[in-house]
């Protein structure tokens, strides 16, 4: 019997209690259901340095966060868009990851932002996700005016929006039993 698909999600806000953290949750649930293991970078609880800051090669947090990449199959990316690109503690993230880690790998991308929908973000994070030689699938979603995407109970208001989030994580956990 061959062992579960593991999905890793990173989120590109600081806490996972964001927008973008419950993008992932709402998207490793889904794959859940399907049949995944999933497990969740959380840097509010285990921060990244900085790469290149002194001792950071040898830091607990890296050696971690390496190690969960490792035993992934594929990852969800979800970022909030600032200034026209993914935060900080995206890129931060996606920096710490080597072709050990993503070579072959299946990603899925998510935005957030607090206007209108773009994909500006999504084409930022496939091109460093294409430069770690992992594969990024056709679906994407974009997460607009996301002040207002969620009820109070934490569903997607948009009926489409919800549709694209079904059939984006059956797409990533799809993809990812074919390339595993």
């Amino acid at each position: 019997m061959t062992d579960p698909i593991r999905i890793m999600g990173i989120c590109g806000s600081y806490d996972l209690d964001s927008a973008n953290g419950h993008m992932i949750d709402l998207v490793l649930a889904e794959c859940k259901e399907m049949g995944a293991e999933v497990i969740v970078w959380d840097n509010k609880a285990n921060p990244l340095p900085f790469v290149g800051e002194d001792g950071c090669w040898d830091h607990d947090n890296v050696k971690l966060y390496k190690s969960m990449a490792d035993s992934a199959d594929a990852f969800v990316l979800s970022s909030p868009e600032y200034h026209g690109t993914m935060s900080g503690v995206m890129k931060n993230s996606l920096d710490w990851l080597s072709f050990d880690q993503t070579t072959g790998k299946v990603f899925g991308l998510i935005s957030t932002l607090g206007g209108q929908s773009n994909t500006t973000t999504l084409n930022h994070m496939r091109t460093v996700v294409r430069w770690i030689h992992g594969w990024v699938i056709p679906e994407q979603l974009v997460v607009s005016n996301v002040k207002n995407a969620f009820s109070d109970d934490g569903k997607i208001l948009d009926s489409n929006l919800s549709k694209r989030l079904v059939e984006f994580s059956t797409s990533l956990f799809n993809n990812t039993q074919k390339l595993r």
